[in-house]
């Protein structure tokens, strides 16, 4: 069994990862904050992914066991916080809206010298304040647990784009559509076509950091046209794709 790596203190601090890179599962004693100022960052956890571009900053519950991939260079910043304090209340690897302020304040913070002076301690104030002011967003793949989901799943993450009706997958895996819609609300708290939306959305993102044209995202990732990909987008993450800062 691989020994996972404990780091106790989750450090803040800015950091910078080429396109592909990855950090190896870990985990802190710390909660942590973690935010691509340029690029975008996927976590994954036992329980599923997040992945979050630029307007986004996932929070990392304390002990979580968690893994970092850059999909395009990232500007990687990370604030840890004491288990004794969770400002947020959450208890779950949770996306979070990031504003032009609260962007500013990441930076800053993670850029600025860890010391114990009053203006540091000024910031983190307002930075804590800000994100407690910011919404939650539902940009969670969940991992399933049940054998014949993940065989589902797993085709569908080996070509997002694929078209087929749950039916139709249900033939291949041998369910019916019935069993694994059942199946999707039980195991992964959410409807079929809902988890096909995040992980085509998921995957949208990826390619967006890569570079790719819109049209061939939208092709890629399975939607009728760029329009339907870009309202999806738009409804999302407040911008259009074309708009996407990729750094």
């Amino acid at each position: 069994m691989m020994e996972i790596r404990h780091d106790p203190v989750a450090p803040t601090r800015t950091q910078w990862l080429s396109s592909g890179a990855a950090i190896d599962a870990h985990r802190h004693d710390d909660h942590q904050i973690i935010y691509a100022g340029r690029g975008v960052l996927a976590v994954t956890t036992s329980k599923g992914s997040w992945v979050a571009p630029g307007t986004r900053a996932i929070w990392v519950p304390a002990g979580t066991v968690h893994a970092h991939r850059a999909y395009g260079e990232l500007d990687l910043h990370t604030v840890g916080l004491s288990a004794i304090e969770n400002p947020l209340g959450l208890n779950a690897p949770t996306v979070l809206a990031v504003g032009p302020l609260l962007r500013e304040l990441i930076i800053a913070y993670t850029r600025a010298e860890n010391d114990d002076s009053p203006e540091r301690a000024r910031l983190r104030a307002v930075l804590l304040d800000q994100l407690r002011a910011s919404p939650q967003q539902p940009l969670h793949l969940p991992t399933p647990t049940t054998p014949l989901l993940r065989t589902l799943c797993d085709i569908l993450k080996a070509d997002p784009g694929d078209g087929r009706t749950l039916a139709e997958l249900g033939r291949e895996v041998g369910a019916s559509d019935r069993t694994l819609s059942r199946l999707f609300r039980s195991d992964l708290g959410m409807t079929f076509p809902q988890w096909r939306t995040q992980l085509r959305l998921h995957h949208a993102l990826v390619l967006l950091a890569e570079r790719a044209p819109v049209t061939a995202v939208a092709h890629q990732c399975g939607w009728s046209s760029a329009s339907a990909f870009i309202d999806v987008f738009r409804r999302t993450f407040g911008h259009t794709p074309g708009s996407h800062p990729t750094g």
